[in-house]
Parts: C-alpha cells; sequence; structure tokens
C-alpha cells in the first residue's frame, strides 16, 4: 500500500449530520406523497362498497334460489311471501321486511348486514323484477343497485 492509500484509508468515513437530515427529509416528503396518493379513507370505503356488493349478491342469489325451489313462489316457511312494491328496508324491525326467517340457514348462514350501519333496501317492481340497494360510500350518489 502507498502513502496515498494509507491517508485515504486513515481519513473517517461516514455520514455528516447534514446529510444524514437530507436523506430523513426527502424520505419523509416521499412517504407523505405516497400517503396521499394512496388515500386510506377512500380505499376503507372501496372495500366497505365491494362488501355491500357481495351482500346484495348473496341477498339475490338466496331469494332466487328459495323462488326455484318452491315452482316460482317465493315462500316463508310453508307460505307465500309477496315482495313490497316500494322500496323498503330489509330487517326485523317494524316495518321492515324481514327477509332472515325466510332464507336463514337454508340459503345463507346469516343474515348481512351493512358493514358501515346502513340499510338495505328491497322492492318489487310491477314486471316481477326483484331489486336490492345498498348506499355507496365511494359513489353516494349513485346507490349500489342488484336486479333479477
Amino acid at each position: 500500500m502507498n502513502k496515498l492509500q494509507k491517508k485515504i484509508l486513515s481519513k473517517a468515513q461516514g455520514f455528516t449530520l447534514v446529510e444524514m437530515l437530507v436523506v430523513i427529509g426527502l424520505i419523509a416528503l416521499l412517504s407523505t406523497v405516497v400517503l396521499v396518493a394512496v388515500n386510506p379513507a377512500r380505499q376503507f370505503q372501496s372495500a366497505r362498497d365491494a362488501t355491500r356488493h357481495a351482500h346484495l349478491s348473496g341477498l339475490l342469489n338466496s331469494i332466487s334460489q328459495n323462488i326455484t325451489e318452491h315452482q316460482g313462489v317465493f315462500t316463508c316457511g310453508s307460505s307465500p311471501l309477496a315482495f313490497p312494491s316500494s322500496t323498503t328496508t330489509i330487517g326485523t324491525s317494524v316495518g321492515n321486511f324481514d327477509l332472515e326467517e325466510c332464507i336463514v340457514p337454508t340459503y345463507l348462514s346469516t343474515m348481512p348486514i351493512d358493514p358501515n350501519g346502513g340499510e338495505y333496501k328491497i322492492f318489487e317492481d310491477a314486471n316481477g323484477h326483484i331489486t336490492l340497494i345498498a348506499e355507496s360510500e365511494v359513489n353516494p350518489s349513485s346507490p349500489i343497485i342488484f336486479v333479477r
């Protein structure tokens, strides 16, 4: 090893405080930009809307299975049950349309509930199409609608 190499190796090597602060500042800036771009609140809203889609699909499929098994008539217990002709909340409270006794546990293991405490609604139109509705969090002006 020559004298120049020894001199270079003998100097203390490392980062200065300013260099470390600059790197930390850049990391903080980049993480903030990524966090804003990802928007976790919107991601949670999208996840809850996906759950609503799955719930409405499951409800509509269970209703269809019930109707199929009873020769085209929705049956609850041993009696036919008519769907409401105007938009009605699904639930067990007074004034709501109670589906639970008709589809749980035969067609669904449990009655789905809105992930954010909202309500699912149901009605049958004049053509016999059953419509299920849930409010969307991602796009509140456009509800989630399933029709069959």
